[in-house]
């Protein structure tokens, strides 16, 4: 290894250890969290699944939002711009404000009408929007943990944001428990002590954010028009990316619940169950957001460079081992969450075929964390419209709706997408051009 290489390396790993950390440990509490609602049994999980991607495309605005502002201030953070640190402090404010009233009060709307939506049975519709009313209650608190937590790793601080997480993941995890079992609220147990770690945890992010140095105020800052359009440029593709990614989860989640309880329920804990052997490239893919936007801010083309090869080789070398722990814990894993032998049997089959495409979901989503790093959000957003609608979509509705073939080919649909996404953001840096299309006239070489 080159020595230049190995400081920046360290620093890397300094960063990128917490979040991944932070999202391993989360998982695992809400691993947790879904066999304590699955030992209810199948239709309390359908109950708590089938709004879940709704859930997801809610908060994908409000990641949009926490995106910019990661990428603002770590570039404020690396060009030592203390007063665009401040003024980024007061957008976080005011943009969670606006998503806490927006998004809050469309998702409490609109509540009602989701499980119908999400071709739901009968049974469980009532439970199901009575679980996403009350997890929704508390939106502006969610909105202040994204985007003040995305503030505070942009400057540089991965461990405190953690601390927080893992102290909120931990309280959910014992509410759950008394709400659900002892006080038999069951579901609406589970709900309630999601909404009140959602307000914790704003609260708790809020007070961290304004205890950081670079970002703390002396007094009120107001964000000026241009850091606002900045913000904006970074955040509507993201948004977007969201959205369209999201609402392609609820059209392919509804055509899976289309395929029985049983299906469905397999189909929805393989997913969970799978979520901790790929969280951890989010952790990455964070830290690469937040040194790549450093490094533009410092204008250092060569620190850019290093910080894009280092995060890539540890994300992909990292889903290898998940992919190899995955297949031979799939059984073990689906067990975990469900009594139900025949739920457990699809569901491990689903995660010994899935465990091969994880080094190419970990290549996808650290590619993506650079390119938000350098605030070029445009081309993940096409790559994932073209991708999710393109592949995933089109190929699940001949697989379900025309050919009447079963869970496996659904999921054969849904690893070409992750596929084609990683081959598809790699293809400008496989192909020598990197510096044109990556740097622009930002950062010199």
């Amino acid at each position: 290894m080159k020595r230049e290489i190995r400081p920046l390396l360290k620093t890397f790993l300094l960063l990128s250890l917490p979040t991944v950390t932070e999202q391993i440990l989360s998982t695992l509490f809400q691993y947790v969290d879904t066999a304590m609602v699955g030992r209810l049994g199948e239709e309390a999980t359908a109950s708590v699944s089938v709004t879940s991607t709704i859930g997801w495309l809610v908060g994908s605005v409000i990641y949009g939002g926490g995106a910019a502002i990661l990428t603002l201030t770590a570039r404020a953070y690396g060009a030592k711009d203390k007063e665009k640190g401040e003024m980024l402090s007061s957008l976080s404010l005011i943009l969670a404000l606006v998503f806490g009233i927006l998004i809050g009060g469309i998702s409490i709307l609109l509540s009602p009408h989701i499980p119908v939506w999400m071709g739901a049975d009968v049974k469980i519709r009532g439970e199901a929007s009575r679980y996403f009313t009350i997890i929704s209650l508390p939106m502006f608190f969610r909105a202040l943990t994204a985007l003040c937590g995305s503030a505070v790793r942009g400057a540089q601080d991965t461990r405190r944001p953690m601390l927080i997480s893992l102290t909120v993941s931990l309280l959910n995890v014992v509410l759950d428990y008394i709400l659900i079992y002892p006080c038999g609220y069951g579901v609406t147990g589970a709900a309630a002590a999601t909404a009140v770690c959602f307000t914790v945890s704003g609260i708790l992010n809020l007070i961290l954010m304004r205890r950081t140095p670079f970002l703390r105020q002396k007094g009120w800052r107001m964000p000026d028009r241009r850091l606002v359009w900045e913000s904006m440029e970074i955040a509507f593709p993201v948004m977007g990316i969201s959205c369209v990614t999201c609402m392609g989860y609820v059209v392919f989640a509804g055509m899976v619940s289309g395929m029985g309880t049983t299906i469905f329920a397999a189909h929805s804990i393989a997913v969970t169950a799978e979520t901790i052997f790929y969280i951890p490239g989010y952790g990455l893919r964070t830290a690469a957001t937040a040194l790549t936007g450093a490094a533009i801010g410092e204008r250092n083309g060569e620190k850019f460079s290093s910080y894009c090869r280092i995060a890539t080789f540890l994300t992909v070398g990292m889903m290898v081992l998940s992919g190899i722990i995955l297949y031979f814990c799939a059984h073990w894993l689906m067990s975990l969450f469900t009594p139900s032998e025949r739920v457990v049997e699809l569901g491990a089959q689903m995660l010994r075929l899935v465990a091969f495409s994880e080094p190419f979901f970990g290549l996808y989503v650290v590619m993506e964390g650079i390119y938000y790093g350098m605030g070029r959000t445009r081309y993940p957003f096409w790559v994932e419209a073209v991708s999710i609608w393109g592949v995933r979509i089109f190929f699940t509705f001949l697989c379900v709706k025309i050919w009447k073939l079963g869970l496996l080919e659904v999921w054969y649909c849904m690893i070409a997408d992750n596929v084609t996404k990683a081959l598809l953001l790699s293809a400008p840096f496989l192909f020598g051009r990197e510096r044109g299309f990556h740097m622009g006239e930002e950062v010199p070489h």
